[in-house]
């Protein structure tokens, strides 16, 4: 397969600042040094912990955040390199699911000008045309025509994030970023949600980013998997090869603490020991190391470890794996 999105040493970096004279008192170091790529038809889930830099990630591709460093490459056009208009003839190929069904909405504007809105910008039919587009996208996705004049405040959850979901495939892109599209849904409309994806994944040929902290929704609806921590990637590879053969002590830590749906089989869970540390206050060498529970000393205190092959494609960055 073709490789579609290229992420090449990726920063994001927010700096902190004093009220006097907006002095420079620390940095966040969200994203640090990310690399992936993503191909065409495929979806690549993101895991982690909260606060780890996977909505960071996501928002920075698509340039809503300016990134610190690093390259990303679209098809070959480095987004950072592009101008506003090259800029915007891009955007109608990426677009992103938000998280937040409801804050992601105008509340002031009705749920087929929400939908219809990309069209407007784009300049995609006339108004014939872009009515009949937003009536065909509310039956894509599970709506009726006569939801076409409701406000958002009128939709439960379900069916505002469903109308997210309209919107983002409305000009059909090739890559889409769901930011945790289901977290703040009750579980049978996770299902749900999660199957549509699926289906509008075949239907039009969509590669997804998929962000999560739910590892069995990034089990389910995967290709492959990157596992995030502190700002870092610390393990990625085919989805089946990293959950049934962890490398990395993170993330042996993460699916020892998924319950098991067969009561008779007990799990044996892993405990990281203490806190995630703070992104502006990193850990020297291996960011992992006051947690984790098979430190090698001193290498792990000071000398940061580098993705490298463990096997089968899977890359980990362990010094556990020589």
């Amino acid at each position: 397969m073709q490789n579609l999105l290229e992420v090449i040493d990726l920063k994001t970096h927010f700096p902190i600042t004093s009220t006097f004279f907006s002095r420079k008192k620390g940095v966040v170091y969200a994203v640090d040094g990310v690399n992936f790529v993503l191909k065409k038809g495929e979806t690549l889930g993101l895991v982690g912990e909260s606060g780890c830099g996977k909505t960071t990630i996501g928002r920075t591709i698509l340039r809503l955040i300016e990134p610190t460093e690093g390259k990303v490459y679209f098809e070959g056009n480095n987004i950072f390199a592009c101008d506003r208009k090259k800029m915007k003839g891009l955007r109608r190929r990426m677009q992103m699911i938000f998280q937040d069904p409801f804050a992601s909405l105008n509340p002031r504007m009705r749920a087929g000008s929400i939908i219809g809105e990309p069209l407007v910008i784009h300049k995609r039919g006339n108004r014939k045309e872009r009515r009949e587009r937003v009536s065909e996208l509310l039956k894509i996705v599970g709506l009726n025509e006569e939801h076409y004049d409701r406000y958002p405040h009128e939709f439960s959850g379900g069916q505002r994030q469903r109308i997210g979901i309209a919107r983002a495939i409305a000009l059909t892109p090739d890559l889409v970023i769901a930011d945790e599209p289901v977290s703040s849904l009750d579980v049978s409309i996770q299902a749900q949600i999660i199957n549509l994806l699926a289906e509008l994944k075949e239907k039009f040929k969509l590669t997804y980013l998929f962000i999560s902290h739910d590892l069995s929704i990034i089990r389910y609806i995967s290709d492959r998997v990157a596992v995030m921590y502190l700002g870092k990637i610390v393990e990625t590879g085919d989805c089946e090869k990293v959950y049934n053969d962890p490398k990395h002590p993170y993330t042996r830590i993460l699916l020892s603490a998924i319950p098991s749906l067969n009561p008779r089989v007990k799990k044996k869970r892993i405990i990281a020991e203490g806190d995630v540390p703070s992104p502006i206050n990193r850990p020297s060498g291996c960011h992992f190391h006051p947690r984790c529970p098979w430190i090698i000393e001193p290498k792990c205190r000071q000398v940061e470890p580098q993705l490298k092959d463990a096997g089968d494609g899977v890359l980990v960055s362990c010094h556990l794996i020589l």
